[in-house]
């Protein structure tokens, strides 16, 4: 099963190719259920790529292929949370030892934020000191990425897949861009090569059927799409027509 390729709403050329050629692959290596802009259970990301393969005797493997065709794209979601806490953490320290030093050389800082003087916060940014300036700038910097830029950690952290593996232009591939326990698929004269085998993680097989179920729904999505099919169209034919429900009642209980 193949959904049909169509671009998503504000979506490059590049980009979609590389979705593309990441359809041919996963078809190609026996997966044979694929869809495009699929929503993981238990968490708040879209894959662009999931894919669906059939093993005997055993449960099925599920591979997630996410397309970057820009380094900063790649950088934006590749934020380590247990590497960026320590950071933080180390950051915060720093800032609090600097702000007692600047405390006792300066005073009579106050922001005049509150009504009572003597509950008044200091402003170290009136006193223009470089050093914690600097530090201010990484700590929201941190935060930021913390946040927001931890998505191929947690699709790991949560076991969305067994496999995970990056989409990328020959020119973007760097070893060390390459997030850890991913697999790095590069295009090369119009098809993908793996430099990077992804690492294998263990999924339940319940979440399995979830996906598979959700790749389903994409793929109808898609060809819904192609045959120019509307959900106001869906809606109008069920209303007059009988449902699979009492098709299938109406055959155990004989005609009316």
């Amino acid at each position: 099963m193949a959904a049909g390729m169509t671009r998503a709403r504000g979506e490059t050329e590049r980009h979609s190719r590389l979705k593309r050629l990441a359809f041919l692959w996963a078809q190609a290596q026996g997966y044979s259920a694929c869809a495009t802009e699929v929503s993981l259970p238990n968490c708040r990301y879209r894959a662009d790529v999931a894919a669906y393969r059939l093993r005997r005797k055993k449960t099925g493997s599920i591979a997630i292929f996410e397309c970057k065709q820009a380094l900063c794209d790649l950088r934006r979601d590749n934020c380590q949370s247990d590497a960026a806490r320590q950071r933080l953490e180390t950051i915060s320290q720093r800032r609090q030892v600097l702000e007692t030093r600047l405390r006792a050389h300066y005073p009579n800082l106050r922001n005049g934020d509150s009504l009572f003087p003597e509950f008044d916060l200091p402003d170290f940014t009136v006193v223009g000191h470089r050093g914690y300036a600097r530090l201010l700038r990484e700590l929201h910097a941190l935060q930021n990425r913390l946040f927001d830029c931890t998505k191929f950690d947690k699709l790991l952290r949560y076991r969305c897949a067994n496999l995970y593996l990056l989409v990328l232009p020959e020119e973007l591939f760097r070893d060390s861009e390459i997030p850890l326990g991913w697999g790095a698929l590069v295009e090369d004269g119009g098809a993908l090569k793996l430099l990077r085998k992804p690492i294998w993680n263990e999924t339940q097989a319940e979440y399995q059927i979830r996906l598979l179920h959700r790749i389903a729904v994409a793929g109808t999505r898609a060809i819904n799409r192609n045959f120019e099919i509307t959900f106001d169209q869906i809606v109008a034919w069920g209303r007059n027509r009988p449902g699979l429900g009492e098709v299938e009642y109406r055959g155990a209980t004989g005609p009316p």
